[in-house]
């Protein structure tokens, strides 16, 4: 089973960036953080790296239900998109599935929520 979902685009960084961050919020997820990976990288090791940015998205809906059904799923959340930059002047976008990050954890309603933000998280991927 594939622990992602993902698309590549023929767009620059910024605008895959921004077209994603539009794409989650129609789906009710805000951006809580935002790690450039490239910029990260750079300064603690000094390594160049291709650009790549982690964004933890949150639809607050869902993450207090989950958190509800069960209190320690906040070290799975929020629910990482990647966004990085690839050969041909290209641009891939990945979301975490959350229904394979879930399947260790034993909750029926949890599992229920995951399916719920996969099928939201699918759509973002698809709509890109």
């Amino acid at each position: 089973m594939n622990y992602y979902f993902t698309k590549k685009l023929s767009l620059d960084f910024d605008a895959a960036i921004e077209k994603v961050s539009e794409e989650l919020k129609k789906e009710g997820f805000g951006i809580l953080t935002e790690i450039d990976v490239k910029e990260t990288l750079k300064k603690k090791i000094d390594v160049d790296f291709r650009k790549y940015k982690i964004l933890g998205a949150c639809n607050p809906f869902f993450a207090h239900k989950a958190l509800s059904a069960e209190p320690h799923i906040g070290t799975m959340l929020p629910c990482n998109v990647i966004v990085q930059e690839i050969e041909n002047n290209q641009v891939e976008v990945s979301a975490i599935d959350p229904v394979a990050s879930m399947m260790a954890v034993k909750n029926n309603i949890l599992g229920d929520t995951a399916i719920q933000v996969q099928e939201k998280l699918k759509r973002v991927i698809e709509n890109l």
